[in-house]
């Protein structure tokens, strides 16, 4: 399907690729791993033909069809589902000549292409990729205008998983999803019927969509059979393997000087000196394989609190007079660990808002102590970052007081060692600018942090270090995200925002995770003809999809919210925000022994839900 051969090129002066060399084959689901920075966007590029080799080869066969979401989502007055309809360019093709045609025999042969392509089935398959990535039949009629650039990125990728192209390149399709359209198109991609080379930092997603890994390293591309965690596996394999082998060489290389500066002088073993010093000069050398530098943070420890750190009692939240979350009942207390679930759009943004002090509530009570410090991170404070400034002079700016060395120390904690601190941030990767806001974010000691989305950017690595730093943390934590493997490995709370209402979700993620697919194979059923439920799922499942959990957001009926009633008050972080009211009734806390025993072990890491057991796009031919 795709051959890259003695691939060469050059960005910036500085050498991308060399020689790289690599075969994907049909029908495979191949993962592009590698730190940030090593080129596998612009390998994708490449392969799309947006850029150009400097040298080597990219061939794919005659008539393929390439596909990547497109740089500029839709917009106008356009529908969402004729967007995405659109994408599928030789369908549109096709019916646009059928309107015209004459010649009998080419309606014929266009008939027969367009049953080929099921193009009668195009609408319906269309609506299906739209509903699994969070657009109801309502939204899927409004036009593209109505929506913000987040949930239009939604629509481009859309575009290209609805046309189906023959080779799908994907970089980084979960950054615009929320963690219910991040599992749906996990589902999505591994009965895709096509190749797919995909570049994401979403652990969940390489490990469970691949059946090969290629990893870009100093310029070249390595295969390894399998996903994610199997190549981790191999390649650790590897590297000791290539240790061993230089520790045996290196010891033979001593033992054979030895002997030749021993006996090079003396004349009866002079002829084997001599010999060994040729094999001396023969040894070949073993290169090792580079690891990859360790990236470690951590968050600095508060003070302890009196519990609760916040408590809200029938607590209505929104903008202007429009709610959009009624009668909360919440209280957090310092060994929290809660993950809000819920689709973009439901609310989980303004709720986290308003426990950070940045929203008030329109009704009830907002109880914390006046010495609470909160941490806030969103993705939209990346654009309140002076990038003229170095990240220890945008530290000292909002630190004004603190003596310098607190400050460097500070930093240090997040990787920003003399030389990255003092570099311009306009000079630093997104992941780099998503670890200086959360050393900004960090700097008081905050009793609780605020995590909204806070993977956005950061590679593999960087996600594995912020695990260790949340579970490090002595304070609580409330969190936002689409990365299911941060979910289950820091969060022993769950709580699902939905209709209005901010409940305890009944089950782990596992369970949440099988009720979203189940709705999904609900939906396509009931688009079929009233198929059911799959017979095997549980009926605690069956019972979720036939009515129960929660519903898709309405970004369109958000969209007109923020525009109208609240576009001052709404940053670009709470575009999703839904304008949804309904009746909720009071938490129930899960029984936790915090107050009566302060000392007791933290309950950290993958099975922690489950012990606390609440817990468009562009098509191009080649």
């Amino acid at each position: 399907m795709l051959h890259i051969n003695d691939l060469t090129f050059r960005y910036g002066g500085r050498v991308l690729f060399d020689r790289a060399t690599a075969v994907v084959s049909k029908g495979h689901r191949v993962a592009l791993v590698g730190r940030n920075g090593t080129g596998k966007s612009t390998l994708l590029k490449l392969i799309a033909g947006q850029l150009q080799t400097d040298a080597g080869a990219i061939g794919v066969p005659t008539g393929t069809k390439i596909g990547m979401v497109a740089q500029e989502a839709p917009s106008g007055a356009t529908t969402l589902i004729d967007a995405v309809l659109a994408a599928d360019t030789e369908r549109t093709a096709l019916l646009a000549e059928a309107e015209t045609a004459t010649d009998p025999m080419r309606i014929g042969e266009i008939h027969a292409r367009l049953a080929d392509i099921e193009a009668h089935s195009a609408p319906s398959r269309a609506a299906q990729v739209l509903s699994g990535l969070g657009f109801d039949a309502d939204a899927q009629a409004r036009p593209c205008s109505d929506f913000s650039g987040g949930w239009r990125m939604r629509v481009a990728l859309a575009g290209v998983l609805f046309a189906r192209p023959d080779l799908l390149l994907l970089d980084e399709p979960t950054n615009h999803l929320d963690l219910e359209a991040t599992i749906w198109l996990e589902g999505y991609l591994k009965n895709y019927p096509h190749t797919i080379l995909l570049v994401s930092h979403d652990r969940d997603l390489l490990n469970s969509v691949p059946t090969t890994t290629i990893h870009v390293d100093q310029g070249r591309l390595v295969t390894y059979a399998g996903n994610y965690d199997q190549f981790l596996k191999q390649r650790r394999a590897n590297m000791e393997r290539l240790q061993a082998m230089a520790t045996k060489q290196e010891a033979k290389r001593k033992h054979m000087m030895a002997f030749v500066e021993r006996f090079r002088y003396k004349a009866t073993k002079a002829r084997q000196a001599q010999s060994r010093l040729k094999a001396l000069e023969k040894l070949e050398t073993i290169t090792l394989m580079e690891d990859d530098a360790e990236v470690v943070f951590n968050f600095p420890q508060p003070d302890e609190m009196a519990p609760p750190l916040i408590a809200l009692d029938g607590v209505t939240i929104g903008y202007g007079d429009r709610a959009i979350l009624r009668r909360v009942n919440l209280r957090i207390d310092m060994d929290d660990r809660i993950a809000l679930l819920g689709a973009n759009g439901n609310g989980k943004s303004t709720l986290v808002k308003l426990l950070a002090g940045r929203l008030e509530a329109m009704a009830g009570e907002v109880k914390r102590p006046t010495k609470l410090r909160v941490g806030y991170f969103a993705q939209h404070q990346q654009d309140e970052l002076d990038l003229s400034l170095t990240p220890i002079q945008q530290t000292q700016r909002i630190m004004p007081l603190a003596p310098e060395e607190k400050v460097r120390a500070h930093l240090g904690r997040f990787g920003f060692q003399q030389s990255k601190a003092e570099t311009r941030i306009s000079d630093l990767s997104g992941g780099e600018k998503a670890r200086l806001l959360l050393a900004l974010m960090s700097r008081e000691t905050p009793h609780i942090l605020m995590l909204d989305e806070p993977t956005n950017h950061l590679d593999v690595d960087s996600r594995e270090a912020l695990i260790e730093a949340i579970n490090g943390f002595e304070g609580a934590v409330i969190l936002i995200s689409h990365d299911p493997h941060l979910i289950e490995l820091t969060a022993d709370r769950l709580l699902l925002v939905a209709d209005g209402t901010v409940q305890p979700y009944d089950g782990d993620l596992d369970d949440y995770r099988r009720f979203l697919l189940d709705r999904a194979r609900a939906e396509r059923a009931a688009a079929k003809g009233g198929e059911t439920v799959d017979a095997g799922a549980s009926r605690k499942d069956q019972r979720r999809a036939a009515g129960g959990g929660p519903r898709h957001a309405r970004p369109a009926e958000e969209e007109g919210h923020r525009r109208g009633v609240a576009g001052q008050q709404a940053d670009r972080g709470e575009a999703q925000d839904r304008s949804e009211a309904g009746r909720s009734r009071p938490l129930q806390r899960s029984q936790r022994q915090a107050a009566e025993a302060p000392d007791r072990p933290r309950r950290r890491g993958q099975e922690a839900v489950r012990r606390r057991g609440g817990v468009a796009g562009a098509s191009r031919s080649l």
